[in-house]
Parts: C-alpha cells; structure tokens; sequence
C-alpha cells in the first residue's frame, strides 16, 4: 500500500513583498512549509511565490491586500478559507513607521500605521487562533521590535504600537500554554530591509554608522525561535542589551536618551 503523502505545514505571512518578511517566507519555505504570501503588490508577492516553489518545492499562494484597511483581516480569513487552506503558523510582520516630532506628522499616516502595526495584528490573530487550539498545534510570530522596551521620542506611535505587540504576545502565550499552540515575538533591532528608509529615518544616529543586522540573519533566529516555541527573541547581542538597558535606569532619564539616540545627526 502507498502511503499517502502528509500535506505539508502551512504559513502565512503577512508584509511578505520585501524585508524582513520576505526572508521569513524564504526561511519558511527552506523547511518546507507551503505558504500564503500577503501584502499590497501582488507581482512582487508573484515572484516571490514562483522562485520559493522551483527552490524548494512548496506552494506559495499570493494574497494582494491593503493591511490598512479595517476590513482586510476579514477578507484575508475568509480568501484563505475559500481556498481550502489550514494555517498552522501566523506571521504577523507587516508594519511601518513614521519619523518626526508627533504634533507635527500627518494623522492619517498615524492612525494607518495603528491599524496596520497593532488592530490587524490583533483581528488576524484572533481570527486563526481558535482553529488551532481546536487543532491542538499552531504558532505564531509576532514581529516586534528593540523599540518595544522603551518609549521613543521622534517615533513615539511606532515605539508604542511595537510596545503593545510585545506585551499582548507574552501575556497570549501564557494563556496558550498547554494547548499546544505557541506565541513568539521577534524583536529585531535596526535592520538592513529598507524599513528606514520608508520612515525618513536613514540620517537619524540611531542607524547611521551602526552594524545593522541583515534581514535573513533575523528571519533565520526568529524561525528557529518559533519552531522551537521561544516567547521572546532579541536577534544580537548589541540588541539585547540595548533593549535591556531601560530597565536598569531611571525610567525618567530613558526618553531623552532615545531622543537623542534617534535624533538627526549632523
């Protein structure tokens, strides 16, 4: 009798045209998982999707989307339904940032970037948690960031959206624990991914002259930390303790700090 063959693991991956993301889906489909690739483009996603399947084998499925609509969590849920998939692991990535005095950026890029970096991460994982604690097996990666251990001046909503994600992941995998589904945030910090560039932040000191991390690196220890079920994972040794220091100063001094950190240097 031939056996029939085990489907294989299923990812999705959401910011998956570019950065970090990306090499998350690449890191993925080198061990095997099938995925479902979403962002805006979908010629990006597209490509992405065809090179994954002739390198690895795997079926990439391409869901075009605007993470920024209220809606779309809803209609991602029900195209992956539609389709028949099973999702056995969660990536919530997509996210951006924005630079400057708060007061002073445009309020529509803000509330966006609330609704992208916290409420659709927040919708899609309630959305797909319930199907894997029936199934008893599941995971999800949370992409946060070092900005999660510290308030951050000249980026005050994306500090604050990564300092949610941090908090409502740890206290999530708490309450999974012994349903055989599992919750990690990946805190990378300043990355080579293009990420800085979209927030106007290239010139800030914080980036400027700093050993950045490369995005495979990051995506490959956070792969691993979410294969093996690790709560929280700081890609460096510089990182962690950049994402450590906070706690060991006055909490007073810690926002002139990483302003002046992330201030333009000249």
């Amino acid at each position: 009798m031939t056996q029939t063959p085990t489907p294989r693991p299923l990812a999705l991956v959401t910011g998956a045209s570019g950065g970090i993301g990306e090499e998350i889906a690449r890191e993925l489909a080198a061990r095997g998982f099938d995925l479902v690739l979403v962002a805006r483009t979908l010629s990006k996603l597209e490509s992405l999707g065809e090179v994954l399947r002739v390198q690895h084998g795997v079926t990439a499925h391409s869901i075009a989307l605007d993470l920024s609509d209220p809606a779309a969590p809803a209609h991602l849920e029900a195209e992956v339904q539609r389709r028949g998939l099973v999702v056995d692991v969660l990536v919530n990535n997509a996210g951006f940032a924005s630079y400057g005095e708060f007061w002073q950026l445009d309020l529509d890029h803000e509330m966006r970037m609330l609704q992208v970096n916290v409420t659709t991460l927040v919708e899609l994982t309630r959305r797909l948690l319930p199907g894997m604690v029936e199934r008893g097996r599941g995971r999800v990666l949370n992409v946060a960031s070092t900005a999660a251990f510290m308030p951050g001046p000249l980026m005050a909503v994306y500090y604050a959206t990564k300092a949610f994600v941090l908090s409502f992941s740890e206290a999530i995998a708490e309450e999974l624990r012994g349903t055989g589904v599992t919750v990690t945030t990946l805190a990378p910090g300043p990355t080579e991914s293009g990420f800085q560039a979209r927030a106007g932040m290239e010139d800030s000191k914080l980036v400027k002259g700093r050993a950045i991390m490369d995005s495979a690196t990051v995506a490959r220890l956070g792969v691993d930390a979410l294969l093996r079920g690790q709560r929280v994972i700081i890609p460096g040794r510089a990182n962690q303790l950049q994402a450590l220091s906070p706690r060991f100063l006055p909490r007073a001094l810690v926002p002139g700090i990483v302003k002046s950190a992330q201030a333009h240097s000249h």
